[in-house]
C-alpha cells in the first residue's frame, strides 16, 4: 500500500469522500433528508442562524498526564487499579495526550469547520486535594487551551465535572455521599469562574449526574463502585438509598455553583450556565396502558430525577410515591436556589429502548434501577429497535432524538437546549482502513441530525449540537476497545487521522458556498 504524508492523505480522503457522495443516495438505508442534502454548507443552511456546531470530549478521557504536573488522583484513578475493571486493564495515564497535543487537536477542529469545543476541567488538576492548595501548572494548561481555542476561532464550552471527583474528598468524607461536597464544589467552580470566565462564556456544572449516581452507587459499574451486593460486585454500599443521596447532593452542588456564578460573575462576564443530562428515549413496547406507564416511569426516574427539581422545585411525583422516605427532600431554602438554576440544559442523546411492564412484585432489597419496575427490550416482534453499534447499549434510532427534544419542550417549559453529546462507536480493534471509512457513522449522524432539525422546526429551543467525540479515546470501562471519534487515533503512536465522518462534517459545515 502506498504511504501518504498528511497533506496527500487529506486530499485522498477528500476524493474518497466526494466519490462516496456521488455514488450514495443513502447510508444504511436512510434516505438523505432535504435539510441535510450533500451540498457545501448544506447543514448550516438547514439550521437557524447562529446555531452552534461543535465537538466534545472529557478531561480523563483525552488529557493523559493523570499523575503528572501536579494533578491529584480522582476516584477513577483509584477505581481502575482493580484488575479487570477496564478492558485490557487500560488507564487514563496517557490516554491520547491532549495535554501536550491540544494545539494539534484545536487545529483539527478549525480545519473541520467546527464552531465550539466542549471540554471538561479536571477538578483534581486544579485542586489536587479537592480544596486548599492550587496546582498552578494545571491552571496554566487550561489557560493555554482556552487561549488557543479563541485564537483559532473556536468557542470554549467548559464543563466542571465529568465523573472525576478528587480522590481526596472520597477519602475525607465519602465524597458525593456527604453534604460537604456542596460547598467544596461551589468553591472549585467559583475559582474557575474567576480564573477562566473572562474568556469562557458557556459553563456546565455536571455531565450526566444520573450516570454518576446510578452507575457509581446502584450497580457499582463506575467509580467509586458502591452498591448492595444483590445488584453488583461491590463490597460496600446501599443501592436503595445511596443513589438518591448522591443525586440530591449533585443537584445542590449544581445549584450552589450557579448561585455563585449569578451573584458574582454573570453580570460582568456575560456568560451562561447549565447542566448536562443524559436522555435515552423510552418507547412503550406495546400500546397497553401498563407499558405506557412503564415508559413514563422510566422517563421520570431517568431525566425527571434531575430536570424536574431544577424546573419545578421537587422530584417527580412518580419517584416520590415509589421511593417514599428513601428519597431526600429539599428544604424551602434549597428549593429557592435549585428551582430555575439553569440558563440552558444540555442533553446527551444516543439511543432508544422499548419499555414494558414486567408485572413483578417488589424486590426484597430496594435499589434505584429496581424502583423503576420496568422491563427493557431491544426488539419488537423479532425486529431490533435499530442497528447496534459496538457498545451493547447503543442502537441507532434517530426518531428517539426528535421524541426526546419534544418531550423536554412539552414537559419542561421549552428551555434553551444544547444537544451536548451524540455519536456511536466502532470496535477498538477495527483496522486502520475500515476505521477511516466510517460510513455507518455518517449514516448515524445524518439520521440524528435530521431528527434534530425536525424538532427545531417544530419549536424545540435547541441552539447547538456537539458530536461525541472529536477523538477516539479512553472509553471508561471499555478502555481502548471502543472508538467514538470522528478522528482516528493510533493508540500507540497517538497519531491523529480524520475519518470519513470528519470530512463529512467539514463539507457540510462550510460557512460559504464555493
Amino acid at each position: 500500500m502506498m504511504m501518504l504524508d498528511s497533506k496527500h492523505h487529506e486530499w485522498f480522503c477528500f476524493m474518497v469522500f466526494f466519490s462516496f457522495l456521488i455514488v450514495a443516495s443513502s447510508v444504511n438505508g436512510v434516505d438523505v433528508p432535504q435539510p441535510l442534502r450533500f451540498d457545501i454548507g448544506g447543514l448550516r443552511k438547514g439550521f437557524p442562524k447562529g446555531f452552534v456546531f461543535g465537538v466534545a470530549t472529557s478531561a480523563y478521557q483525552v488529557e493523559g498526564m493523570a499523575s503528572k504536573d501536579g494533578r491529584g488522583p480522582s476516584i477513577w484513578d483509584e477505581f481502575i487499579k482493580k484488575p479487570g475493571i477496564v478492558e485490557n486493564n487500560g488507564t487514563g495515564e496517557v490516554s491520547v495526550d491532549q495535554y501536550h497535543r491540544y494545539k494539534e487537536d484545536v487545529d483539527l477542529m478549525a480545519r473541520l469547520n467546527f464552531d465550539a469545543y466542549r471540554f471538561s476541567i479536571s477538578w483534581s488538576r486544579i485542586f489536587p486535594n479537592g480544596t486548599g492548595k492550587v496546582n498552578w501548572k494545571g491552571v496554566a494548561y487550561y489557560n493555554r487551551l482556552i487561549d488557543y481555542l479563541i485564537e483559532k476561532g473556536i468557542t470554549p464550552y467548559a464543563n466542571l465535572y465529568h465523573y472525576d471527583l478528587p480522590l481526596a474528598l472520597e477519602l475525607r468524607y465519602n465524597g458525593l455521599l456527604s453534604h460537604n461536597v456542596v460547598k467544596d464544589f461551589a468553591d472549585y467552580a467559583d475559582f474557575c469562574f474567576k480564573t477562566f470566565g473572562d474568556r469562557v462564556k458557556n459553563w456546565m456544572t455536571f455531565n450526566e449526574p444520573r450516570v454518576i449516581a446510578a452507575l457509581g452507587y446502584d450497580n457499582g459499574l463506575h467509580a467509586p463502585g458502591r452498591c448492595s451486593k444483590e445488584y453488583g460486585n461491590c463490597t460496600v454500599g446501599n443501592s436503595g438509598t445511596e443513589p438518591y443521596i448522591v443525586a440530591h447532593n449533585l443537584i445542590l452542588s449544581h445549584a450552589a455553583a450557579v448561585q455563585r456564578y449569578r451573584q458574582n460573575y454573570q453580570e460582568k462576564q456575560k456568560g451562561r450556565i447549565g447542566i448536562l443530562l443524559d436522555l435515552v428515549w423510552y418507547e412503550p413496547l406495546t400500546r397497553s396502558k401498563a407499558d405506557n406507564y412503564a415508559a413514563q416511569r422510566a422517563r421520570d426516574f431517568h431525566i425527571g430525577w434531575f430536570i424536574h427539581p431544577i424546573v419545578y422545585g421537587e422530584y417527580p411525583k412518580t419517584m416520590q410515591n415509589i421511593v417514599g422516605k428513601r428519597l431526600p427532600k429539599f428544604t424551602i431554602e434549597e428549593v429557592k436556589i435549585v428551582k430555575g438554576s439553569i440558563d440552558f440544559v444540555g442533553i446527551n442523546q444516543y439511543t432508544s429502548f422499548y419499555m414494558y411492564d414486567p408485572h413483578q412484585s417488589k424486590p426484597k432489597v430496594p435499589g434505584y434501577q429496581s424502583d423503576w419496575n420496568v422491563g427493557f427490550a431491544y426488539a419488537k416482534n423479532g425486529v431490533p429497535i435499530g442497528p447496534r453499534a459496538y457498545s451493547s447499549w447503543l442502537y441507532n434510532v434517530p426518531s428517539g432524538m426528535y421524541k426526546c427534544l419534544m418531550y423536554i419542550k412539552e414537559h419542561y417549559g421549552n428551555p434553551t437546549v444544547l444537544l451536548s453529546e451524540n455519536g456511536m462507536d466502532d470496535p477498538g480493534n477495527v483496522t486502520f482502513a475500515k476505521g477511516l471509512h466510517d460510513t455507518t457513522r455518517i449514516g448515524y449522524y445524518k439520521g440524528y441530525l435530521s431528527q434534530l432539525k425536525k424538532a427545531v422546526d417544530d419549536g424545540a429551543n435547541v441552539v447547538g449540537y456537539h458530536a461525541w467525540s472529536l477523538l477516539d479515546n479512553f472509553e471508561w470501562r471499555l478502555g481502548y476497545t471502543s472508538r467514538f471519534g470522528i478522528v482516528y487515533v493510533n493508540f500507540k503512536s497517538l497519531k491523529r487521522t480524520p475519518k470519513l465522518s470528519a470530512y463529512w462534517f467539514k463539507k457540510l459545515l462550510a460557512k460559504v458556498y464555493v
